[in-house]
């Protein structure tokens, strides 16, 4: 067992324990609504996944909050899950949840966010691939800049803040400090 299926275990166990609330409950989305409060915001490189549990793009297995994969779900080395915000790219604005964990090792590298493919390729002007649960007509791009917004930070363990990489174990402690929202 690899030391992300390991995690991701332990996170799935960890959601279903307390996940009756969330599963229950309405689906995690992020609002892009113009009277929403900035907790935090900020710019970083982000890359694109898609883990539908079929193993077919190396995936481990359902992202870490037990939520399916969708549109607008994120992967975050270090926010708490079900954060919720937005990114922004060329004009374009997209909502999203903090939904599993990653990228790993990237965010040694200052690759700080793993957006859901469709979110992505819609962001970029490509398609997503069903087949290959990767995204066509982008000239093989993998990694963009864009600047995000948080709006409501997740209830649970990680950091309330700006992200850092994986390898610090932010993911897995509780953050009684968090940013103070910016003032605009």
């Amino acid at each position: 067992m690899s030391a992300r299926s390991g995690l991701r275990s332990l996170t799935l166990l960890t959601a279903i324990a307390i996940g009756t609330l969330t599963i229950a409950g309405p689906a995690a989305h992020a609002e892009t609504g113009t009277d929403e409060k900035v907790l935090l915001k900020g710019s970083t490189t982000a890359s694109y996944f898609w883990d539908d549990a079929s193993g077919r793009a190396g995936d481990t297995g359902l992202p870490a909050s037990g939520k399916p994969m969708q549109k607008g779900l994120a992967a975050s080395p270090s926010w708490p899950l079900l954060t919720e915000g937005y990114v922004m790219y060329k004009g374009k604005k997209m909502p999203f949840f903090v939904g599993d964990r990653g990228p790993g090792e990237p965010s040694n590298r200052g690759i700080m966010l793993d957006l859901d493919a469709k979110t992505f390729a819609e962001l970029t002007g490509g398609r997503f691939n069903s087949s290959t649960l990767g995204v066509d007509g982008v000239g093989g791009q993998g990694h963009i800049e864009i600047d995000y917004v948080i709006t409501k930070w997740g209830d649970g363990v990680g950091k309330k803040n700006y992200p850092v990489p994986f390898s610090t174990g932010a993911w897995g402690e509780r953050d009684r400090n968090p940013a103070t929202p910016p003032q605009d």
